[in-house]
């Protein structure tokens, strides 16, 4: 058998490869025209004697060391004759090219032979989705460290995906409350309540943002003790107005949040910091909550908060609560993302000013 990469002149090969695989959630031809084509998507084909008898979908996401295996397929006829773990060393292969160095995927509870195929290669569960596919049927979650020297440290933190646009702040800070108290309960009542009270009001064209004053006093007021890092010291997100008046009311919500952290004794650190350093002086029962740019990983000019799970020597692992759906994303994309450290702290500047902020939390 012959492995390559798909081209589109095998668009009707793929499809009725597919028709003969799957009864139910079948990739359509212009899905696999996209995925094709898509420069975020890796398609390869197993072909024996002009004919097409298998295929594999890779999917990657910008700035992150996360590949997914989107869909694989033998072809009835030719099953039981090793092909799959042809093409499961072929994505591994594939995706270490590609700069990853976990391969993740999910399997449908009653297909056997796949999972047997999956754990036949050192893939290990970490997971499942109740009602995942078209059917109802449930989806195991299996993943593999393609290069175990660099694989998570062990932090579970529970996972939330923001509800709204603009809750990214909230959303992370619950996953951090959660992981340090387990009877806390994130829900979106709570996501909201949160960025209602930690919201800046006005930012850029859409609804308010959160900056690291008023997400640290929610944290405060929920019974958390919590540090702030902040360079250079300034009114956040000020610059993502225009108007005069919105920039005034910025600068008013952040100097009443100043002024409540004060009185709560709530430390600010405001100079010029590494993650590096952050890491150093984090202790056993401290968590990260962050300021990144999504311009890293979505190409969109916005604030993004994030919740770190581990950092080692050479990878920062995090979730991300946003999971863009109309992308092909998943939450299982978006949780432990592992990044190098250097990417990371390119990451973790927002603005023209390159504007730095971090949450450290701990129990109360």
């Amino acid at each position: 058998m012959i492995v390559r990469k798909a081209v589109l002149e095998d668009l009707p090969g793929l499809i009725d490869l597919e028709n003969r695989c799957f009864n139910y959630d079948r990739i359509d031809k212009r899905s696999f025209r996209r995925l094709i084509t898509k420069a975020h998507a890796l398609t390869l084909v197993g072909e024996l004697e002009g004919r097409l008898t298998s295929y594999v979908v890779l999917l990657f996401r910008n700035n992150t060391s996360i590949c997914r295996l989107y869909s694989i397929a033998v072809d009835p006829d030719y099953r039981k004759q090793g092909w799959g773990d042809v093409l499961v060393r072929n994505s591994e292969k594939e995706a270490l090219a590609n700069g990853c160095i976990v391969l993740r995927l999910e399997i449908r509870v009653d297909n056997t032979p796949s999972i047997k195929l999956f754990t036949g290669n050192d893939y290990k569960q970490f997971g499942s989705y109740d009602s995942y596919y078209e059917d109802g049927q449930s989806a195991v979650r299996l993943q593999k460290h393609l290069r175990p020297e660099f694989g998570h440290p062990g932090r579970k933190v529970p996972y939330y995906n923001q509800t709204l646009d603009f809750t990214c702040g909230p959303a992370a800070l619950m996953m951090a409350m959660s992981w340090l108290d387990q009877e806390y309960v994130s829900s979106q009542h709570e996501e909201l309540q949160i960025w209602r009270e930690s919201t800046t009001i006005f930012m850029t064209s859409g609804h308010g943002g959160c900056g690291p004053h008023g997400l640290a006093l929610a944290a405060r007021n929920r019974g958390f003790r919590v540090r702030i890092f902040l360079y250079p010291n300034r009114t956040l997100f000020e610059n993502s107005v225009r108007d005069v008046t919105k920039k005034k009311v910025i600068s008013l919500v952040q100097r009443d949040f100043e002024e409540q952290l004060e009185s709560m004794n709530v430390p600010v650190t405001e100079s010029d910091f590494s993650l590096e350093e952050i890491n150093d002086g984090l202790k056993g029962d401290e968590i990260i909550v962050i300021l990144t740019s999504a311009w890293f990983v979505n190409g969109e000019k916005t604030p993004h908060w994030v919740v770190i799970t581990s950092i080692d020597e050479n990878y920062v692992w995090y979730h991300d609560p946003y999971i863009a759906e109309d992308k092909d994303v998943t939450a299982q994309e978006c949780m432990d993302i592992p990044v190098p450290r250097g990417d990371f702290e390119r990451m973790c500047k927002y603005g023209r000013d390159g504007q730095k902020a971090v949450l450290i939390l701990s129990g109360s």
